[in-house]
């Protein structure tokens, strides 16, 4: 029996290692393949022993990064001597770098192979990234089309597999479902500093918006890590605001009007499900100062990046104050042909990541490394 070590630090990593993993038995069944490492919920539904939790590190940001320092350097020993005493065959990073590249450099040293599925965007910014990659990485499983040219100029084997969210967002499944005039959905983010500064802004730019147009309703997706009572808390305004359960959470993004959502993977969720969305982010003063001296892209959104264009609006720091998210909302409510050149795009996203499939291709693909 082969043991495999999964390392997903976030809860989108979770979420698409959860898929990755489930196709993965479809190859190796229980009595031939043993996952353990860390994860959350999806992917201990698809058989992995979840050693550790993707709870322990929900961190973004320089500054905020620095404060939970010294627990994460605990979580880093604590996997160490796990992985010292398992000796797993191999080892499958997603996402997660910051945290994922002490993994790495961890398994390397033990001789353990590792893998990357979903690598950092080192195209973005730290291009120098690529150098540790291409030292403790033997193949890369890319999930976006313009990354793969990146990696082969730089000597590293890479594979692309599609992007799993084709999968996962199932437009097919959805296309029918029509939006409901005037609901607008909320994605604050999986991070409680996303959700601490974002839900706040949501909420008073709420305030405003219903004196204009009272018949609009709220609707926030609750991200699985966080209780209804703690994101009410956050919610400072006498707006109603109803919790959707994260579970069914394409269906409902598809019968909203519009989104708000923090910048992230749910920004390529929401682009996949052809739904215009209002992409939002704030993080530290010396996080966005270094963000804006050495971001080497032009957008944040995946959606955007893919395209190569705006297609959805983008409200970095201040301009995701309540003001400005207002101002933005009130343009698109008060004249919905906004929304039809959003929707063309957004046709054109769905070409551009793919057929579904991904999964399946990168357990393959990871398979026959295993092998």
């Amino acid at each position: 029996m082969k043991t495999l070590w999964i390392s997903a630090g976030e809860i989108s990593g979770d979420l698409q290692g959860g898929s990755l993993l489930a196709a993965l038995r479809g190859f190796a069944p229980a009595e031939e393949l043993r996952v353990v490492g860390m994860g959350g919920d999806n992917l201990a539904r698809a058989g992995q022993e979840n050693l550790f939790r993707v709870e322990e590190l929900s961190v973004m940001g320089i500054t905020e990064v620095l404060c939970a320092l010294p627990r994460i350097l605990g979580l880093l020993r604590r996997i160490r001597r796990e992985m010292e005493r398992i000796r797993p065959d191999a080892v499958l990073l997603i996402d997660a770098p910051d945290f994922n590249f002490r993994v790495a450099k961890i398994a390397s040293r033990l001789g353990i192979p590792v893998y990357y599925f979903i690598p950092p965007k080192v195209w973005a910014w730290r291009s120098g990234r690529v150098n540790f990659l291409r030292q403790h990485v033997r193949r890369v499983f890319s999930i976006l089309p313009f990354e793969v040219p990146f990696y082969q100029k730089h000597d590293m084997d890479v594979t692309y597999v599609g992007n799993p969210l084709v999968d996962l967002v199932n437009f097919d499944g959805i296309r029918h479902i029509q939006p409901e005039p005037q609901r607008i959905g909320l994605m604050p983010g999986s991070r409680r500093k996303e959700v601490e500064s974002l839900l706040p802004s949501f909420a008073a730019c709420a305030q405003k918006l219903v004196q204009k147009y009272p018949g609009l309703k709220f609707h926030c997706i609750r991200s699985t890590n966080f209780t209804e009572e703690y994101l009410r808390g956050l919610w400072n305004c006498d707006v109603p605001l109803v919790m959707e359960d994260n579970a069914d959470r394409y269906r409902f993004m598809r019968s909203c009007q519009c989104i708000m959502a923090a910048s992230g993977t749910a920004t390529l969720e929401t682009g996949l499900a052809g739904v215009p969305t209002l992409v939002a982010y704030k993080v530290s003063p010396l996080s966005y100062w270094v963000g804006t001296h050495f971001l080497k892209v032009k957008w944040i959104s995946l959606t955007n990046l893919i395209l190569n264009r705006t297609c959805f609006p983008e409200h970095i720091q201040h301009e995701a104050d309540p003001e400005p998210l207002y101002r933005r909302m009130d343009q698109w409510l008060s004249d919905p042909a906004h929304f039809e050149q959003m929707h063309r795009d957004l046709d054109e996203l769905r070409e551009l990541c793919g057929r579904p499939g991904s999964a399946r291709r990168a357990a393959e693909a990871l398979w026959k490394e295993l092998k």
